[in-house]
């Protein structure tokens, strides 16, 4: 995919109705712009001639004729479309892969709110006790950030057993802190387990997809990812990857906010792990 076409796909959401039609169809025909006058354009997208040139220069062009030759550039060296195609050499795939990962990263950077990732740093570094909950996908990204927050020194445990799960959030209490991720915000287990670790006093983080979800109701803190998953991720490439993108940002945050404790932690840890290597 192209840079053009991907600053497209990053600003779709922001775009009025008339803008989106023009999107929508220099996606479905990749290529078919650089034939084109922009009274061809406005008549085949239903829209007036200013409503193309306020969407090149929404993109960073100075008007149609701009886009037009970027866009009919490209379209030679690229491939406009993200879907993986069964003749697609690895390479590509490779490409596609790493353009999808891109959009979600920088959706997500747009959606998530600056002040609530803030305050989850924050009530994580001062918890007595942190459990995190997992299941399916988004279990690996529990236990990635467990062990990096143990490396920092807290006292913090993964689940990604459903009984488990709501065993622990029974026996937290104020000043415990309780993280359910799940990218659907849907996921039954999660919803439940953080509903009750929340009676128990413990304040609630969820890491989940943007949009309305029934973990909203039970979260007093949502950090919110923006990953749209295509047809052949089924492993939910795009959601765990921007899920470890704030996992990596708590850690950092903690180990610059409890210098002296958490390169302490660290330096224990890396020299009990020494035995483990040769």
């Amino acid at each position: 995919m192209d840079k053009t076409t991907l600053n497209i796909k990053l600003l779709y959401d922001k775009m009025g109705k008339a803008e989106k039609h023009i999107a929508d169809w220099i996606f479905d025909h990749p290529g078919e712009i650089i034939s084109l006058s922009i009274v061809d354009l406005a008549e085949k997208c239903g829209c007036g001639e200013a409503t193309i040139v306020r969407f090149a220069k929404r993109l960073g062009f100075n008007g149609f004729q701009e886009l037009k030759f970027v866009l009919g550039n490209q379209a030679g060296n690229s491939q406009i479309s993200t879907n993986i195609n069964p003749d697609d050499d690895a390479y590509t795939i490779y490409e596609k892969v790493c353009n999808d990962i891109y959009l979600s990263l920088e959706k997500t950077k747009s959606s998530l709110d600056r002040e609530a990732l803030s305050l989850a740093a924050d009530k994580i570094c001062k918890a007595n006790k942190i459990v995190i909950f997992g299941l399916g996908n988004s279990a690996s990204v529990a236990t990635d950030l467990s062990h990096k927050l143990l490396r920092a020194g807290l006292n913090a445990i993964a689940y990604s057993d459903n009984h488990m799960q709501v065993i622990a959030a029974s026996h937290l209490k104020e000043g415990d802190v309780a993280i359910g991720i799940s990218h659907s915000g849907s996921s039954k287990d999660i919803v439940e387990a953080l509903k009750t670790a929340r009676e128990q006093g413990a304040s609630t983080i969820s890491v989940t997809n943007r949009g309305k979800s029934p973990i909203l109701k039970h979260s007093d803190i949502v950090l919110q990812t923006s990953a749209d998953e295509t047809q052949y991720s089924i492993l939910a490439l795009n959601s765990r990857i921007a899920q470890l993108a704030i996992v990596d940002t708590l850690y950092f945050y903690i180990v610059y906010n409890r210098s002296e404790e958490a390169q302490e932690s660290i330096k224990q840890t890396e020299k009990s792990l020494l035995t483990k290597k040769y």
